[in-house]
């Protein structure tokens, strides 16, 4: 770990970064685009029967442009992601980013348990549609593999039939109100392990808070971190990252203020109570710092001092990788979202590094003048 420091260096994101990979952008398939890559028994849920995903989120998105920014959404109504050319300008060309994580937007991890086949069969579909759609058109997009976590079994199936692309990165579970560290789940960990992956968690609609969904979509959006730290602690106490512990864990659109307290709350109960839990050998900040890594987005306005005390409460400078989640309304900008006067060191570690020894099978960055 390098030392960290809250004294002010005199720099900025826009005058020093040269290169940035993002690791969280959602790339968004239409369900009929998903019919031709799907086995004509599951075809005619969509085209027969008209299936499409539960929404369980009671608001609508409080923007101009609903989930979307404005100027992502296509002039034919398409929601943002849903064009490449749009994406290249807006995001890869416009912001300089060596690579892109696909994160996706259908998931079958977040949506109610049922049709468990029909549904290990979309995500299927929907890897073999990102790959042919888009991972082949761009060398700075990276893939997720999507499975459904309901089906482990089939699950592990789909992570070892597409996990060794080497465009793929990792394997995502989107969640929701499950904890995925119940044995029930090691499955999908042992086949993420043996393809080289990481594994992604990633916010979604359906995850409720602690009291379920609030009457406001503010209040909704301000507890988004509770499930974070609930997943992160069934992963932890479950024996997850001792049973795996090559395993790199990337929580993603969930924000990153909570951790120190996250950490310091796990590492007393583990003192108090580890006997229940023999299986984990070490401290949870301890697992915390060597195998997980934290998207940035939605980064919280916070000045130098207050940024780098974050830091030094996690003890860490490695546990933060910086995303956009383009397209959505809440945005976060290379050159805006972090505070400015972080040394150079600390920006590549974030916009680089950090993602860089997070993902093992990320390609190398091109160099100066490539």
């Amino acid at each position: 770990m390098t030392e960290v420091s809250v004294r002010p260096v005199v720099s900025s994101p826009s005058a020093k970064r040269s290169q940035l990979i993002d690791v969280d952008v959602h790339e968004r398939a239409d369900l009929q685009a998903l019919v031709p890559y799907l086995e004509p028994m599951w075809r005619k849920y969509i085209t027969d029967f008209g299936w499409q995903p539960e929404r369980v989120l009671p608001y609508s998105q409080y923007a101009a442009g609903g989930l979307d920014r404005l100027d992502a959404k296509l002039p034919d109504g398409r929601p943002g992601g849903s064009d490449y050319d749009l994406l290249r300008r807006q995001l890869l060309d416009e912001h300089d980013i060596d690579y892109a994580v696909l994160t996706g937007w259908l998931d079958a991890s977040a949506l109610q348990p049922g049709w468990a086949e029909f549904k290990t069969a979309l995500m299927s579909a929907y890897n073999d549609w990102q790959i042919a759609d888009w991972l082949s058109r761009d060398d700075r997009l990276l893939g997720s593999v999507h499975v459904n976590a309901h089906d482990p079994i089939g699950a592990a199936r789909e992570i070892d039939r597409i996990g060794s692309h080497p465009k793929m990165v990792q394997a995502i579970l989107y969640i929701a109100d499950k904890a995925f560290g119940d044995p029930y789940y090691h499955p999908i960990y042992e086949a993420i392990a043996r393809n080289n992956l990481a594994l992604g968690f990633h916010h979604s609609e359906n995850a409720p808070t602690a009291l379920g969904f609030h009457r406001y979509f503010v209040e909704w959006h301000t507890l988004v971190p509770q499930v974070f730290m609930s997943e992160l602690v069934s992963l932890i106490f479950n024996g997850v990252f001792d049973k795996h512990p090559e395993l790199k864990v990337f929580m993603i659109e969930g924000g990153f203020t909570y951790v120190p307290h996250l950490m310091s709350r796990a590492d007393q109960q583990y003192k108090e109570l580890r006997s229940e839990v023999p299986w984990v050998k070490r401290m949870p900040s301890d697992i915390i710092r060597q195998q997980v890594r934290f998207a940035t987005q939605p980064t919280e306005e916070m000045s130098l001092t207050q940024f780098m005390r974050l830091i030094d409460w996690c003890e860490s400078d490695e546990l933060f990788c910086f995303s956009t989640d383009y397209p959505h309304w809440d945005f976060d900008s290379p050159t805006e979202a972090l505070p400015q006067g972080l040394s150079e060191d600390l920006q590549r570690k974030i916009f680089v590094e950090n993602a860089q020894n997070g993902y093992a099978k990320m390609p190398a960055l091109r160099t100066a003048g490539q």
